[in-house]
């Protein structure tokens, strides 16, 4: 989920306060004030029992959850889920796994699950770093969907992206052989950034020369058309886990 740069509500939180101190946990977020809507608020009180797994240190049988063994595939940040949804629709046979922090957006696509009777989607209301450390075993995901995540722009803030190492290296570490790791964004820089941190993690290998192209099975979200309508280019990268020899 990419954070509205021009967000009231954001602005008010890029203070001196994102220069974690050095004794803290580095968070590659931050949770923005806002108010669920009424529907959003019965969406989640509804039915986050149902479709949604707390966190835990444990690690998920998705056998438990999901009922069979189809591929399992993650997606870091959904936003408001629109995206999400319309994937989890289209890709009955490939199970879903949505994390995201901003309890709207959970809100949201609860709502979607229900209305579109999706029997292939869970969501994880947590920091997505600790939801893989802790209940992602080894090995075990075939796709990481990382769309229009923060950007992060100002250099002292670079620390907080997601998709650097060491946090990479985690990504990996939970990937199939085979499996993959989708990037999104509207942001070059950071397109460019991603590139050299995915390029230098272990046991990854780029599908292209360099960025990727569309993928024609990704369904838009707001952000990319908001990015579209302010002319900014939309650049993917996707890179596979190596096969151990």
């Amino acid at each position: 989920m990419e954070i509205d740069l021009d967000n009231k509500d954001y602005q008010s939180e890029k203070s001196d306060s994102l220069d974690v101190p050095l004794h803290r946990e580095v968070k590659t977020y931050v949770l923005r004030i806002g108010r669920m809507t009424s529907a959003q608020e019965k969406a989640y009180n509804d039915l986050s029992p149902s479709w949604c797994i707390p966190f835990e240190n444990k690690k998920i049988n998705f056998v438990d959850i999901f009922g069979n063994t189809n591929p399992i595939v993650i997606e870091i940040g959904f936003g408001m889920g629109d995206a999400t949804a319309k994937l989890a629709k289209a890709n009955p046979n490939i199970n879903y796994i949505g994390i995201e922090v901003h309890r709207p957006g959970v809100g949201k696509l609860l709502s979607e699950i229900k209305r579109l009777d999706l029997k292939n989607l869970y969501i994880i209301e947590h920091d997505a770093l600790e939801v893989l450390e802790y209940m992602v075993g080894d090995n075990s995901i075939n796709g990481f969907h990382i769309f229009f995540p923060d950007p992060w722009p100002k250099k002292r803030h670079h620390k907080r992206r997601l998709v650097q190492r060491p946090r990479t290296n985690l990504i990996a570490q939970k990937l199939a052989a085979g499996g993959y790791i989708y990037f999104v964004t509207d942001w070059l820089e950071y397109a460019e950034f991603a590139l050299e941190e995915l390029t230098n993690t272990p046991m990854l290998k780029n599908k292209y020369e360099g960025f990727a192209e569309p993928q024609p099975w990704r369904a838009q979200t707001k952000f990319e058309r908001k990015g579209l309508s302010q002319d900014r280019p939309i650049t993917e990268l996707y890179f596979e886990k190596i096969e151990k020899k």
